[in-house]
């Protein structure tokens, strides 16, 4: 779909009105949803919402499996002029239970043995709460359908909740502008059609997974949702389905890479998708060869701007760590420690301003002020900007290079060290497929680096010793002295947050950082 500087912005809700009538937008398990039939199903689901839900702008949670549910109510929310609340699968009752209690929802659908984890001070006073399976026979029983919305596209029409690895989780505040650009840029860039399928790996609540669909769906595409156990479950739906389209997060790539992919699994996928973290360049090359029909796209996001930059396949090869430039709609300036705009090779903060920002926090202005602040005078979109809190530079090309985070740079004899340094380091030694570096409290030298890995598939497990010399002495003659790993700790497999990354805090707490 060619793009425009200034595109009609609408209600969400009407992505179910994108495709042409007969043509596939939604495979289930046991049957398949035409456009047609999506329309129906999102109108019958909103009309039910409205009978039982009176407040326009109430929030409606979903607790459950990828499916039917999960996969309309964002738009069946939003044309009944509510706000969704979809709550990653994955997680446990206390942190479903502080999101039900700090979006104040009223009403919660889910999976009947999810919603039974629950004990009564979980749920808050007048929140509804029914399984899935109750519902569409509800549904399917109730005279009514809703047509398209007519809402305002800045009214508020979902909550997504981060994962909390770095505390409770925090609701990001997103209008129906936020996901109708962020689906209009990615399906531009990424150059999607009708006759494309996706295959929706991630999860729903993350605003990757959720893009999977809104992108999809706005191109006239077909959307195969998958809750996987193993990696090569996901190679068994591409073939199964003809998947063209896969999006992943680095721990998943890592994962699909060590598979031997058939050919009929493998020759119908023409574009990949990462964001989550960067890929190595050890991983880009084994993903080239698996796929070499298939255009690979780096990405890096923020859940409160969406999405800020890729990096045109074509350019890969030639700068594979690179983050690229800016998608449409987003403006993405590098300012330096002054508040100034940062000279080309000059590291700063990465700053999003433009239509793809969320509206903040949900009821928590302080985090709200800290992270979303004016823009820099520098910019051409001006209004609020996220400050991500992320150092890059841009080089003499205009392409942006991840440097890391302020927070987590490790700080040793009064030396600034990039974790990411030190992790493709380990990687590229070629005895370790993940590496996360971390610094240690140390009463000399403020910190030291701890590595953390998972062994490479062709290091045997068993001779964990001898690797580790290896590993060691490469580190040795790559790293400066003060960027050495104090310890190397080994693991058969990393923990993973609700969103699929690695998480870095659960390792910390592990080792004592």
């Amino acid at each position: 779909m060619p793009i425009q500087s200034n595109p009609e912005v609408r209600p969400i809700d009407h992505l179910a009105d994108c495709g042409e009538g007969s043509d596939p937008a939604l495979v289930l398990r046991d049957r398949t949803l035409s456009y047609s039939e999506l329309r129906m199903r999102v109108g019958s689901l909103a009309a039910w919402l409205s009978a039982h839900i009176g407040e326009r702008g109430a929030r409606v949670a979903s607790w459950a499996a990828k499916g039917e549910l999960t996969c309309l109510l964002p738009l069946a929310a939003a044309r009944a002029g509510f706000v969704h609340v979809p709550v990653n699968p994955l997680l446990k009752r206390a942190q479903v239970s502080h999101i039900l209690h700090d979006s104040g929802a009223s009403m919660l659908l889910g999976t009947k043995a999810r919603l039974e984890t629950l004990e009564a001070g979980d749920i808050p006073a007048g929140c509804a709460v029914m399984d899935e399976a109750c519902l569409w026979d509800e549904v399917d029983g109730f005279d009514g359908a809703l047509g398209p919305s007519d809402a305002d596209p800045a009214e508020l029409s979902a909550i997504l909740y981060t994962s909390g690895s770095t505390g409770r989780p925090k609701g990001v505040m997103l209008s129906h502008a936020n996901m109708w650009l962020g689906a209009v840029s990615v399906a531009d860039y990424l150059g999607m059609a009708a006759d494309d399928v996706t295959l929706a790996v991630l999860p729903l609540s993350f605003d990757y997974g959720q893009n999977q669909l809104f992108s999809t769906w706005i191109s006239g595409g077909a959307v195969v949702p998958l809750d996987y156990l193993f990696p090569r479950d996901v190679a068994k739906a591409c073939a199964k389905h003809g998947i063209t389209t896969l999006a992943a997060v680095p721990p998943l790539w890592v994962q699909l890479a060590e598979l031997d992919w058939p050919t009929e699994a493998s020759a119908p996928l023409c574009r990949l998708t990462n964001s989550g973290g960067a890929l190595t360049e050890g991983l880009v090359r084994d993903l080239r060869d698996i796929f070499p029909h298939a255009r690979l796209f780096p990405m890096y996001g923020l859940t409160e701007a969406f999405r800020s930059t890729y990096l045109d396949p074509s350019l890969v090869d030639a700068h594979p760590t690179s983050m690229g430039k800016a998608i449409p709609f987003a403006e993405i300036l590098v300012i330096d420690d002054k508040g100034n705009i940062a000279a080309e090779g000059e590291e700063g903060e990465l700053v999003h301003c433009g239509p793809l920002v969320a509206q903040g926090y949900w009821q928590d202005p302080k985090r709200t002020a800290e992270r979303f602040r004016p823009a820099p005078s520098g910019s051409e979109y001006g209004g609020t900007a996220v400050w991500s809190g992320d150092r890059v530079l841009r080089d003499g090309d205009g392409l942006l290079h991840f440097v890391g985070r302020r927070d987590a740079m490790i700080k040793s004899a009064g030396n600034r060290i990039s974790p990411q340094e030190v992790e493709d380091a380990a990687r590229a030694t070629g005895l370790v497929s993940e590496a996360v570096a971390l610094g240690v409290k140390d009463d000399r030298l403020g910190q030291t680096v701890h590595l953390v890995v998972r062994a490479a598939p062709d290091v045997n497990a068993g001779e964990a010793g001898s690797a580790a010399d290896q590993l060691s002495k490469m580190l040795a003659k790559e790293l400066p002295n003060f960027m050495q790993p104090k310890v190397i700790h080994w693991r058969d497999a990393m923990p993973l947050n609700p969103n699929g990354k690695i998480d870095r805090v659960a390792l910390a707490q592990e080792i004592g950082a």
